[in-house]
This record gives structure tokens, C-alpha cells and sequence, in this order.
């Protein structure tokens, strides 16, 4: 049975929500002066369909320093979002090879982007990256479970357009001003499964009233509605 990826789908629904739940509570942005670990976990199950990852990497940020503070604007500034993609498709060992995202890549205010990649020789291995200080880290081994079902998770990275992450961030954050107590976003990230990707937060939450809110692929609104 082919499935469809529709707002309305509650059995989904409420996995992304818990899953972007997860998320934000180990977001490495709002933590304060110390190195601390991103453990990324998806659990998705609609009727006989089930499957589930876990990743640790492992990310450190000092928000104190001027330049810190200035890279902020990472999410709305299309130059360098392009520039970071650019740098990824450089990267030596994908010369000639398509290259594949892993489940998710994570785009944080302050300049830095967490992904992982099939292996560009091995297609059974996956690689973590973490892109810092305008450069591309090498890749280190992520470990993978048999029970991972590595290909539905996999999409061609010229279906990420990095440029699409300024679009989401701007039409989130204008989103949130009509939502008293909301706050402004301090990253974005894409999560991917059955070969098909979402990006998320996927929820306005303020001190009154939280909202449900969908991105098509290329970043502009497909849904905003009041839960």
C-alpha cells in the first residue's frame, strides 16, 4: 500500500511532533558555555510500518564570543547557506559520485550544519559531518543497526537546496509574530524517512496558543493552523 504525506495524517502526526520534541530539547544553540551531545532519535510507526534510529554526535558551542553572535544570521543568509553547500559538493572524496544524505541534516543560527552521508565507496556505511567555521570536518564512522532500513532514509542531496533553509526560517519567523510569546527560531533542520523529507519545527509554540506549521520541499508555507 503506498502511503501519503499529508498534514492530516494523525498516526504520523504525532511522531513528528515527538520527534521534533526530542529535537529541540538537545538543540546545542540554547545551550550556554559548555560541549554537550546531540542525540537525534526517530520513531516513526503508521499500521505495519516501523522504524527506528538512534545517532550521537557530538557538538560544542561557546555563544560567547562577538563572532558567535553575528553568525546568528546563518539561517536567513542565502550566501552562505549556497557556500556550504558548494563546499560539501567539493568534497574530494565524492568527486564524480552522487552524494546521499542520511535521516537529517541539522542548520543552526550560529553557522554550523550536522549531517551524515553514505559512504562515497562503501553504500552499506554511513559518515557524520559537521560543517564549522566555514569548513567541512572529515567524515567519523556512524553506527548503524541492521533494523535501520538504511534506504529509506537516503535522498540525493539535489533535493536539499541549502538556500531553501533561509525561506523556511523567514516564513517561521514571520509566522511567529502573529503568536503572542512565541520566539523566533535558532535552527531548522530536514528529517527524512520512506524517501520522502520534512522540515521541521513543526510547531509554534506561545504562551497562549500553539500552531501546527508544514513547509513544502522547497521551503515555502503549505500549512499553518492552530492545534
Amino acid at each position: 500500500m503506498e502511503e501519503t504525506f499529508r498534514p492530516d495524517d494523525a498516526a504520523v502526526s504525532k511522531q513528528v511532533q515527538k520527534q521534533a520534541a526530542a529535537d529541540s530539547l538537545n538543540n546545542p544553540v540554547v545551550q550556554q558555555q559548555q560541549s554537550i551531545s546531540i542525540k537525534i532519535e526517530t520513531h516513526i510507526s503508521k499500521e505495519t510500518h516501523t522504524s527506528t534510529s538512534t545517532t550521537t554526535s557530538t557538538y560544542h558551542h561557546s555563544p560567547g564570543h562577538p563572532a558567535d553572535r553575528e553568525s546568528r544570521k546563518f539561517l536567513t543568509d542565502t550566501t552562505r547557506l549556497k557556500k556550504a553547500e558548494k563546499a560539501l559538493r567539493a568534497l574530494p572524496q565524492y568527486a564524480g559520485k552522487e552524494i546521499f544524505i542520511y535521516r537529517s541534516v541539522h542548520f543552526y543560527g550560529d553557522g554550523n550544519i550536522m549531517l551524515m552521508l553514505r559512504h562515497p565507496e562503501n553504500p552499506k556505511y554511513i559518515d557524520n559531518y559537521i560543517y564549522k567555521d566555514g569548513k567541512w570536518s572529515a567524515p567519523t564512522p556512524a553506527q548503524i543497526s541492521i533494523n535501520d532500513e538504511t534506504e529509506s532514509k537516503l535522498i540525493p542531496l539535489d533535493r536539499i537546496h541549502f538556500a531553501n533553509v533561509a525561506r523556511v526560517a523567514r516564513v517561521y519567523n514571520e509566522k511567529a509574530t502573529e503568536v503572542e510569546g512565541a520566539k523566533p527560531l535558532s535552527s531548522v533542520y530536514v528529517s527524512i524517512w520512506d524517501r520522502r523529507m520534512r522540515w521541521f519545527p513543526g510547531t509554534i509554540n506561545g504562551t497562549r496558543e500553539r500552531y501546527d506549521i508544514q513547509f513544502n520541499e522547497d521551503g515555502s508555507l503549505k500549512s499553518f493552523r492552530q492545534e
